[in-house]
């Protein structure tokens, strides 16, 4: 239906991005990360993006195969009484993994600091005096509580989750062919008239697959090119989609 879409946007850089987002979401210690669990997770990301026809970089399916790695070194049977001085040696197979989780979690936030702060200073510069009766936009200004793209691709995910339950089994498969940029168009048409927002689950007015990719392929598209934020105050809260203040 669509070309692969390569997802490349802040807040979405790699795997160890989408595994700190799971440890966030379901407030996971990451220094006893339950592997098994992280891993379904993971992989239900990974099959998500990939029904959404995401062009799913390597590095992410590199990742899944060290989870599923370290998942099966963790169900090994224990050492027995006997062998329990050699245990005390035993490396944990998580260890360099959360090694590199908190490393990046480090680096990361160093970066949004860095960021924060450069946004700070630009706004301690003034500009000359403006006709206030120019016709610019002046929607709310949407920074803080934005969503990260995981969270858009757990909605999503949940969307087409309850679109297998509900919908019926189908004699005939009506294929709708939509260009991503006529969706970008009614998509930022549709948020330019709500000054509060636009709920996201409303931006997909028909719930058949290939409407719902074409509309999250869209969405993506606009979040790139800077014309929409979406936002979500807590995690598992409803998702927000503002237009950017231009």
């Amino acid at each position: 239906m669509t070309d692969r879409y390569h997802v490349k946007l802040e807040g979405f850089e790699g795997p160890l991005d989408l595994l700190l987002h799971l440890i966030n979401r379901y407030e996971i210690d990451i220094y006893d990360i339950p592997v098994s669990t992280i891993t379904e997770q993971y992989m239900n990301y990974i099959h998500t993006m990939q029904e959404l026809e995401l062009n799913v970089a390597s590095e992410y399916l590199v990742m899944a195969a060290t989870l599923l790695a370290i998942k099966s070194q963790m169900l090994l049977p224990s050492p027995s009484l006997n062998e329990e001085f050699e245990a005390e040696d035993t490396e944990d197979p998580r260890e360099e993994l959360i090694s590199r989780l908190i490393e990046y979690k480090k680096y990361k936030k160093a970066a949004e600091q860095l960021k924060t702060k450069e946004v700070e200073e630009n706004r301690i510069y003034t500009r000359p005096q403006m006709n206030v009766e120019q016709n610019e936009y002046d929607g709310p200004v949407v920074k803080e509580g934005e969503a990260s793209v995981f969270e858009m691709v757990s909605a999503v995910q949940q969307m087409l989750k309850n679109n297998k339950h509900k919908a019926p089994g189908e004699t005939k498969i009506k294929r709708d062919e939509v260009s991503i940029q006529l969706r970008m168009d009614d998509i930022l048409s549709k948020i330019r008239v709500s000054r509060e927002g636009t709920r996201f689950y409303d931006l997909f007015e028909e719930k058949t697959r290939s409407h719902i990719v074409v509309s999250f392929i869209a969405i993506l598209e606009l979040m790139k090119n800077n014309e929409i934020i979406c936002t979500q105050s807590e995690h598992f809260e409803e998702l927000i989609v503002f237009r950017s203040k231009v």
